[in-house]
């Protein structure tokens, strides 16, 4: 049972009880409102009346208000295992998004937003920034093209890359392809793993079904000894989408053409235009010097593994797979053996220490400790109290998924913070990587009265068996604690505007908080909070660590030492391939949205280039170099890049970008005491509750006290 002072939350959690006919019923309501509210302000008020009070503000309460339903009748597409409601969830979201276009491109509503923006009014600064971007969105939306022919092109554009991002993303949730291998060929790879696969029948008999998952994939290709096995599994990965390959292709194609009818001269000009960057010369730059500083290094470090490769075939009698390259299926594989054989790193060994659910606990803890929250888990009976059906059930969409009340603690102010869910373990039809979605974002409401925000961390673990937890790698807990950085910034956020709200921060600084929280992962005192062996935390997994172990030594509870040197030491080990490879995304982005001219992105073959490029700048070989001439038709990754289609287009390099910021914030602020809770506190309240209410470089300066430096990134790369 929850304690006294947190069982009344001020604020009911949302409920997940839709059906595919509410869904839509819904969504066309909420549409009708918002239409009302936007015809009758076109009917009551004139370019001579217009003020921010009559024309902004009643459709930004609309905004807020309409948020609350339309992220999660959006988010059941992510998560559910019902197709129909899927299927709802995708169409209502594309009639959401038509309703959107059609509303950005109301020329009656945007000549009295003109009005109010040229009377200059006094406002508070949120407001203004409010006026400011409401104004320049009509703008970006075609208005400043004159009706016709051309805008009436534009409008039928965004229709269509509407369409095309909602179907793109729904292939990829719903991908559940696959290979069948024996279990002989898949020698290596974790036992826990090869038992849990699902076995073949009939002409598969004797087989097992690996898919493409993360749980399945990442470990098959660190631990399967057999180079054929992760040549054939990374390949059809590469593969598994191909369904997507002439959407990637029709979407840059018109993503161009919409850029040059606004008078832009590529689509990358349009998109940083209103980013902390700016211009594509500065993007380009900056991951050109990068790419220089970074690719001796990068040849330096695959030079040792290819002889770490050469060794290893050798002393198994496999020479006849050494052909003189270090191939893309090589990677994880000789990267993970690098570190067991150099710094005696057993990821295993180390996932025993980081059972999911105990992990859980340390990482909401330094953030309590840090940030002055208070994290209550809802279970049983505290969930049937907060929902506001009385059933407990009805607050998540999956029984796996867990839910906390958020609460300041008492040097806060003891106040409601807001919902955080986790989702945590794949299954079919599942978003397929580890992100954070707002489910309902916070504001301040039309009687002055806070809203509270409820946000979702949806990723895929391992699932847990009768005898192991879910058990995370190094690399997992980072992940984890990287998404729950966007979870913090998300409930943490107090803005009077849901369109600023959180995370609604420019692309090339959003993933910047949840960047600096990673380094608490490289921290041995944080490390050593976040451990606790499995087999402490339950007496049938001690009988089960006994028995496989084969000792009757108890390990240490918490993770060793030596151990955690040992992590601490690879931190930067190849450190300038994984770099290299997000360069690769980044320039590849970059080069698909800056064409000289709408005929070379018509005649761009985006696999070959997107091959390519991974080997040009990645340094590591792939199929093209297998046979006598090169050819990069091999696969289409860009046609499994999420990313580029969900808003990230002419942004990946934020990744990067927002690495020079949370470096500095980090090394400036947090290294000499990572638990510094004056330093986490001001953190939260000048960084995190801004969220996009001002100009990201003035919340940057503001904390820092100075403006940016890459000095920090640079050291940290070995690079200066």
């Amino acid at each position: 049972m929850a304690p006294a002072q947190y069982q009344k939350p001020p604020q009911a959690p949302p409920v997940f009880t839709a059906t595919p006919e509410s869904l839509i019923s819904d969504t066309f309501r909420l549409i009708a409102q918002s239409k009302k509210i936007q015809d009758d302000i076109v009917k009551s008020v004139t370019p001579e009346n217009a003020t921010f009070e009559n024309v902004i503000l009643p459709r930004a309460r609309d905004d807020n208000e309409m948020s609350l339903e339309s992220h999660i009748i959006g988010f059941y597409q992510a998560v559910s295992t019902d197709q129909k409601l899927r299927d709802a969830s995708s169409d209502a979201e594309k009639e959401m998004d038509d309703f959107g276009i059609e509303s950005a491109m109301r020329d009656d509503v945007f000549n009295l937003v003109a009005a109010v923006l040229k009377k200059n009014e006094k406002l508070d600064p949120e407001s203004r920034r409010l006026l400011e971007k409401d104004h320049k969105g009509y703008v970006r939306y075609g208005l400043g093209v004159p009706p016709g022919p051309k805008r009436d092109r534009f409008k039928e554009i965004k229709k269509r890359l509407s369409e095309i991002s909602i179907k793109f993303q729904k292939t990829l949730n719903e991908e559940n392809g696959g290979l069948w291998f024996t279990e002989k060929e898949l020698d290596g790879v974790p036992k826990d793993l090869v038992s849990g696969l699902k076995k073949g029948e009939g002409d598969n008999e004797g087989k097992v079904w690996l898919t493409f998952k993360y749980p399945d994939l990442f470990p098959t290709l660190k631990y399967a000894k057999n180079p054929t096995l992760r040549k054939n599994l990374f390949v059809a990965n590469e593969n598994k989408c191909n369904a997507n390959i002439q959407l990637f292709k029709e979407t840059i194609v018109l993503r161009d053409e919409a850029a040059r009818i606004l008078g832009y001269n590529n689509h990358a000009e349009f998109r940083i235009e209103d980013k902390m960057a700016k211009t594509p010369k500065t993007v380009d730059d900056f991951l050109n010097d990068l790419r220089s500083r970074l690719a001796p290094g990068g040849l330096s470090e695959k030079k040792a593994l290819y002889d770490l490769k050469k060794t290893d075939l050798g002393s198994n009698g496999l020479s006849q797979y050494d052909d003189g390259n270090y191939y893309l299926w090589d990677h994880r594989y000789y990267d993970r053996l690098m570190l067991e054989k150099d710094f005696s790193l057993d990821q295993e060994k180390i996932a025993e220490y980081f059972p999911l659910d105990s992990t859980i606990r340390g990482m909401l803890h330094i953030f309590e400790q840090i940030f002055g929250m208070v994290f209550v888990e809802l279970v049983g009976a505290d969930r049937d109290a907060v929902s506001p059906t009385g059933e407990g059930d009805d607050i998540v969409w999956h029984k796996d998924v867990q839910v906390f009340s958020v609460w300041d603690d008492e040097g806060e102010g003891s106040g409601f913070v807001g919902y955080l869910y986790l989702d945590l373990f794949p299954r079919d039809g599942k978003y397929g990587h580890a992100a954070n979605f707002n489910l309902s974002p916070g504001y301040i409401d039309h009687n002055g009265k806070r809203r509270y925000p409820a946000t979702a961390l949806v990723c895929n673990f391992s699932k847990p068996s009768p005898k192991k937890p879910s058990l995370l790698k190094h690399d997992e807990v980072v992940t984890l604690f990287h998404e729950l950085g966007h979870g913090i910034h998300d409930l943490v956020s107090r803005t009077t505007y849901s369109r600023f709200h959180g995370t609604n921060t420019v692309r090339d600084f959003v993933e910047a908080p949840s960047q600096m929280l990673e380094n608490w992962c490289w921290t041995p005192s944080q490390l050593k909070s976040l451990s606790k062996h499995y087999s402490y935390v339950d007496p049938q997994f001690a009988e089960e660590w006994a028995k496989t172990s084969g000792t009757s030594t108890k390990p240490s509870e918490t993770i060793p030492d030596d151990i955690i040197e040992s992590i601490i030491k690879t931190k930067h080990v190849n450190d300038a391939l994984f770099n290299l490879r997000q360069l690769h995304f980044g320039i590849f982005d970059m080069t698909v949205h800056e064409p000289k001219t709408h005929e070379d992105v018509v005649n761009l073959d985006a696999s070959a280039l997107y091959n390519k490029l991974r080997k040009d700048i990645s340094k590591i070989d792939g199929p093209e170099m297998e046979g006598e001439k090169e050819d990069y038709s091999w696969g289409h990754g860009q046609a499994t890049f999420g990313h580029l289609i969900g808003g990230y287009d002419a942004g990946y390099y934020g990744y990067l970008s927002s690495q020079v910021y949370s470096t500095d914030m980090f090394f400036s602020v947090f290294k000499p005491d990572p638990m510094n809770p004056k330093e986490g506190r001001r953190y939260r309240h000048t960084v995190l509750e801004k969220g996009g209410s001002q100009e990201e470089m003035q919340t940057l300066e503001d904390f820092l006290g100075r403006k940016p430096s890459t000095e920090a990134f640079y050291k940290e790369l070995g690079l200066q």
